[in-house]
């Protein structure tokens, strides 16, 4: 057997910890081997949500940590102030080696403090974006960054385009993943200021495959593997993204519930439905990495289930699993050296 990979999981991160979080943590290490999980929080509380479950002990254990950051404070002070809380303790877990990933549906703004101040950028980074998957029409893509860096530099945006390229060729294995810039059209003259400088800056650099301005209507067609943008526009999306999805599911029950043939239509569609609606499920896809950093770190929705929970666990042994990081490390140590 291999080595395991080991995953810190924040227990009490997220509105339905722990027992979602720690139901995720028990599915996840039923699903693969070689995977070792650290439930990090309130030892009682998490002890007696593992006491629902038959798992191997061997392959989960609890790290005690006395306090929860809440979603309410402010980042910069709940890092510093609550050293012994279930976020920090996860993040030490990490930058000590202890653990090769960390997941929550915590704070993302201690999230990302914790993550620039404890684990740490890798070097050449200027500032590490947070990328999620998003689902599309012939499969999904990575939008980044969508959270961390509201006000990014055009030489930010280069490195955010070339830490997706790495991290979809393997994590997808795309050898030429498709790069756009997100813009209000596909012309190249048109946009805001750091759009216009960014884009020929993505142009001139080989590492990627870049294909021009991508309009936002276009995305959820699949016209590119790895769109770029600032946290503002990414975060806009993102939202855009789940309201749109929510809404659409919403009208196809209230239309199919309508009447006694559109009950017997739907019972007849349900399992064609059942099958593309999954597709656009974006817990399938686990959290989104901050990517950058010095070990991978999973931030997940606060209002995560199990199924999310399980499926960014999975995510992290992948990125593991293929060494991810590493070729992130190795393209910024090379162009840190020219």
């Amino acid at each position: 057997m291999s080595e395991s990979v080991n995953i810190a999981v924040d227990a009490m991160g997220g509105d339905n910890a722990p027992a979602e979080i720690v139901k995720g943590a028990v599915e996840a290490i039923e699903k693969t081997s070689d995977l070792r999980v650290f439930l990090v929080g309130k030892e009682d509380a998490v002890r007696a949500e593992l006491s629902k479950y038959t798992y191997d002990p061997d392959r989960i254990e609890i790290v005690h940590a006395s306090e929860v950051i809440e979603m309410a404070e402010p980042p910069v002070m709940a890092v510093r102030n609550k050293k012994d809380s279930s976020l920090v303790k996860c993040m030490y877990l990490v930058k000590e080696g202890k653990c090769d990933a960390l997941v929550t549906a915590g704070s993302t703004g201690a999230f990302l403090v914790g993550g620039q101040i404890i684990v740490g950028r890798i070097k050449g980074v200027e500032r590490p974006p947070l990328a999620p998957f998003i689902p599309t029409a012939d499969g999904r893509c990575l939008l980044l960054d969508c959270g961390a860096n509201v006000d990014a530099r055009p030489s930010q945006l280069v490195q955010f385009a070339k830490i997706g390229s790495a991290y979809v060729k393997k994590a997808c294995g795309i050898q030429n993943p498709r790069v756009g810039i997100v813009n209000i059209g596909a012309e190249e003259e048109k946009g805001n200021a750091l759009v216009k400088e960014t884009f020929p800056l993505l142009r001139a650099t080989p590492e990627i495959n870049f294909i021009g301005s991508v309009e936002a209507r276009d995305i959820p067609l699949g016209v590119a593997d790895v769109v770029v943008c600032e946290a503002f526009v990414g975060n806009v999306i993102l939202k855009m993204y789940e309201g749109v999805g929510k809404t659409l599911l919403k009208s196809m029950k209230e239309a199919f519930m309508s009447t006694t043939r559109s009950k017997i239509s739907a019972a007849l569609a349900k399992p064609a439905l059942k099958q593309t609606l999954k597709k656009f499920d974006t817990d399938q896809y686990g959290g989104a990495p901050l990517l950058g950093c010095n070990g991978l770190l999973v931030k997940t929705h606060g209002s995560s289930k199990a199924v999310s929970i399980c499926n960014s666990i999975l995510q992290c042994k992948l990125f593991a699993d293929q060494n991810i990081n590493d070729d992130i490390k190795e393209m910024f140590a090379i162009s840190t050296d020219i």
